[in-house]
């Protein structure tokens, strides 16, 4: 079963590659909703790299216990008709909570410079998820993936951090 976004966003497709890439910005995209904190000594890196393998905890309302996830994360690049596409891909797997009885967790986020405006990003954003209780799971994944794209649409301009170039006198 998926779950599938594509929105064009106000941030450039670098800001956006480097928002999936960052613990923090993940975390603020399911924030208040849900908290995600490491269950590592050394804590979240400051950005994922390929090969990660990161488990969190996940919280309702930093309060109610959700279950522990392993993030695993990898990337792909490929050619688009306005682009370069960076494709950032978690294929970890729920470990505990109601999400455990899920056996198929791959949540892939593609980005590429929007088509006809290269300083926003065309966002499109896949969980495919299986098993005996995903048809019962994806009506509530639904509704948090439109949780998502809310806050994405949200953050988005404040992904960018290259300061404008001060105005010549």
């Amino acid at each position: 079963m998926r779950v599938l976004l594509k929105l064009v966003i106000d941030c450039d497709a670098d800001a956006a590659w480097r928002a999936v890439h960052s613990p923090r910005a993940v975390a603020e995209l399911y924030g208040p909703l849900l908290d995600l904190d490491p269950l590592v000594p050394h804590g979240l890196p400051t950005s994922w790299s390929p090969g990660d393998d990161v488990p969190v905890q996940l919280s309702a309302l930093g309060v109610v216990p959700m279950g522990r996830q392993l993030i695993h994360m990898s990337e792909r690049f490929a050619d688009g008709p306005s682009g370069p596409v960076r494709i950032f891909r978690d294929s970890g797997i729920p470990l505990t909570g109601p999400l455990s009885s899920l056996d198929v967790w791959d949540h892939q986020m593609a980005v590429s410079p929007a088509p006809g405006d290269p300083s926003r990003t065309l966002w499109r954003d896949r969980l495919v998820i299986g098993g005996p209780t995903a048809p019962a799971l994806w009506p509530v994944l639904w509704g948090v993936w439109q949780w998502r794209a809310a806050r994405i649409r949200a953050l988005a301009p404040t992904w960018a951090h290259d300061p404008e170039p001060a105005p010549t006198a």
